[in-house]
């Protein structure tokens, strides 16, 4: 039942990525990229969130709910794409032993993320047309579990410390966590600035 779900929310986060060609080449309005623009205006990384999300435009149009759905499901493909990163990076032959620590302890971070921004995803859906405090009650679930998905985020290069980790694993991995950061840190804004 729960790999099920899972495959269903991965389908969904990647439908929403396989819109991205055809929403690129469809004409949005102007109106839609302007709200994307203006929403992103209230979140850390502004030009993260506008490239990430004007691909999806002619999808977002100018509502709220959809720009957070896909803020979301953003953000969750790119938590993915970290996962399956790090996973390969488990495999490695010759690698350290304290780096080969610190890469198992960032997949289970990782993997946290994942299961905390599924989780989000699935209150977004099933929140439906609430209203009044069953409204507030799935956005501050969702709130929570983001927060703590940016905290899971940061603790991972923290495994790398010291000279001896510096290195082309530790950037490799850093990168990858600081744009799921950045994509997460946003959606959790507009979150804030809609979810009430």
């Amino acid at each position: 039942m729960a790999k099920s779900s899972l495959v269903w929310l991965l389908l969904s986060a990647l439908y929403i990525a396989s819109t991205a060609n055809s929403a690129s080449t469809t004409r949005s309005s102007p109106g839609a990229a302007n709200f994307i623009k203006v929403s992103c205006g209230a979140t850390a990384y502004p030009a993260v969130c506008v490239q990430s999300l004007s691909l999806y435009a002619s999808s977002i149009k100018q509502s709220p709910r959809q720009l957070i759905q896909t803020a979301l499901a953003v953000s969750l493909d790119k938590a993915q794409s970290t996962k399956t990163f790090v996973y390969k990076l488990t495999k490695f032959k010759g690698i350290k032993p304290r780096e080969k620590a610190a890469i198992k302890d960032c997949f289970e971070v990782i993997d946290d993320t994942v299961d905390r921004l599924v989780q989000s995803v699935k209150e977004l859906k099933n929140m439906g047309s609430s209203k009044g405090q069953d409204y507030q009650w799935h956005i501050s679930n969702v709130q929570t579990w983001m927060s703590a998905a940016l905290t899971d985020e940061n603790t991972c290069v923290d495994g790398f410390s010291g000279k001896a980790l510096d290195g082309r694993i530790k950037n490799s991995i850093k990168a990858r966590f600081d744009h799921v950061e950045r994509v997460t840190s946003n959606a959790l804004a507009l979150i804030n600035k809609f979810g009430y």
